[in-house]
């Protein structure tokens, strides 16, 4: 779980790496363009982190269910 949050903060660290530098002003509908786009992006983030949770919740109930199996044969 560590390392997916430790890759997708580099992803995101990548990407803000890569984006040209602005002119030092910026005017009004570019700052709401951006800020549309840093608000599209957060939401994409949490959606990509709430299907990866549930992915771990599913790995993790089924190496429950693996185990138990396994113990079930083991008597």
């Amino acid at each position: 779980m560590k390392r997916i949050a430790a890759f997708l903060l580099l992803v995101a660290l990548s990407v803000a790496g890569s984006i040209p530098a602005r002119a030092q002003r910026t005017s009004d509908d570019e700052s709401a363009r951006l800020s549309r786009s840093a608000k599209t992006q957060q939401k994409m983030l949490k959606k990509a982190n709430k299907k990866q949770r549930n992915a771990m919740k599913k790995y993790e109930k089924a190496q429950r269910k693996a185990a138990k199996k396994a113990q079930r044969r083991a008597q």
